[in-house]
């Protein structure tokens, strides 16, 4: 009896070891991740690395950051255990580990994210001095321009105000093209401005509406281009897309984007492609360099995930120095590797690298606070149309309605 005891439990250690590697090989890691060109690629370069250990899935969210947000939010929220890598905009990391929906990343796994990333990137990544998410890619606006018509590039707002409205005057292409419309793109401006000021919108903690001198300057900025004969009539209603296609046709000199626009360039307009240039963003103050506002995608594990350890080594892959390069160079995505940018493959696909990577130094983060979306939504309302913008009225404005915001007091616009 002794002996068929034995033999048993041999047995079943075996089919249980069988099943185990059953199961392993069987195991899915589901990201959910914005539509994003190539994507699929670096993850078909991850499944390789894999090696079957498991296989990540894509789960396509929608274009739109409240669409992603929405569809996120709800599922974390029943504590669905499907999902697996969350990809986060940069403005959001605080809001979901307040919740409880995403891990700390730690030991060698937050180690190893931290190894190399620029520290604006990794800012971004953190709440509460804790890492919740390894910064996969980055971006920051520059100034576009038209090298025929700007021979040397404006380094403050007054400047490309002055040379644009000169332009004009000469009959030849003028606009100066911005994001103005009643979304995220406008706050991202705001923020830029606001930052380029020295002054701030919250205080460090997050628990008080500052909107200092620096942000009346700054809405004082925004309402200069709204109101000035170079602005677009459609500036209210813009959105980066829509000012990338108008800066395609022709008609403008000047624009405010992220870079995914000098690709764009290259494809829809070859011939004005020659003569698309960049420079950084301007600022507010002479001699004094402006300050860009960060966007970008962080890769966050899902505290609900039933893999957590594929998940995290798979967001590791997802974000390598080698995949971060070919994403920028076929999607237009700038990196959050410092030593990417310094890849001589970087050199003819992604020109702007350099000035990229300097403003990245020096950039700026939007508000972090767990109660950004409702931040986000009050600013983007109380600032439209830019044209109606009183500065100190608005601040003023501004200051009351974020406080009660913060404080859980306002009425979502």
């Amino acid at each position: 009896m002794g002996r068929i005891r034995r033999a048993a439990v041999v047995l079943c250690a075996a089919m249980a070891a069988s099943a185990c590697a059953a199961e392993q090989a069987g195991t899915t890691v589901n990201v959910y991740y914005s539509t994003e060109e190539n994507f699929t690629k670096v993850i078909a370069a991850c499944n390789d690395a894999a090696g079957g250990r498991y296989k990540i899935a894509l789960n396509v969210l929608p274009r739109e950051a409240d669409g992603q947000r929405e569809q996120m939010v709800r599922r974390l929220a029943a504590g669905d255990t499907d999902m697996d890598i969350l990809g986060l905009d940069v403005t959001w990391v605080a809001e979901f580990a307040e919740a409880g929906w995403i891990a700390e990343w730690t030991g060698a796994d937050k180690a190893e994210v931290e190894r190399g990333t620029l520290e604006g990137p990794l800012t971004t990544a953190r709440w509460k001095d804790k890492l919740y998410a390894a910064p996969k890619n980055t971006n920051v606006q520059l100034l576009w321009y038209r090298e025929d018509l700007v021979p040397d590039p404006p380094s403050t707002w007054a400047e490309m105000l002055d040379q644009a409205e000169a332009l004009r005057a000469q009959g030849k292409p003028s606009t100066v093209l911005m994001t103005g419309a009643q979304y995220e793109g406008l706050v991202v401006q705001f923020n830029t401005l606001v930052a380029s000021a020295g002054g701030k919108i919250l205080s460090d903690d997050s628990t008080k509406a500052v909107v200092d001198e620096g942000a009346v300057r700054a809405l004082q900025a925004l309402k200069d281009l709204a109101t000035s004969p170079v602005s677009s009539p459609s500036l209210s209603n813009a959105k980066e897309d829509d000012i990338r296609l108008a800066f395609q046709g022709g008609n403008a000199a000047f624009e405010l984007n992220w870079p995914y626009v000098y690709a764009a360039m290259g494809k829809a307009n070859p011939d004005l492609a020659t003569r698309f240039k960049w420079a950084p963003y301007p600022s507010i103050d002479e001699g004094k360099a402006g300050t860009v506002t960060i966007g970008g995608f962080n890769l966050a594990v899902s505290e609900y995930s039933e893999h957590k350890p594929e998940a995290f080594e798979a967001a590791k892959c997802l974000r390598s120095a080698e995949n971060q390069k070919f994403s920028a160079i076929n999607s237009g995505v700038p990196p959050t590797i410092e030593s990417v940018y310094a890849d001589p493959d970087m050199a003819g696909p992604y020109p702007m690298r350099d000035a990229i990577l300097e403003q990245l130094k020096t950039a700026a983060v939007r508000p972090l606070t767990p109660a950004y979306q409702n931040v986000s939504t009050l600013i983007s309302t109380i600032l439209s149309p830019p044209s109606a913008i009183d500065p100190q009225a608005t601040a003023d404005r501004l200051r009351k309605e974020l406080q009660d915001a913060l404080d859980s007091k306002g009425v979502l616009p």
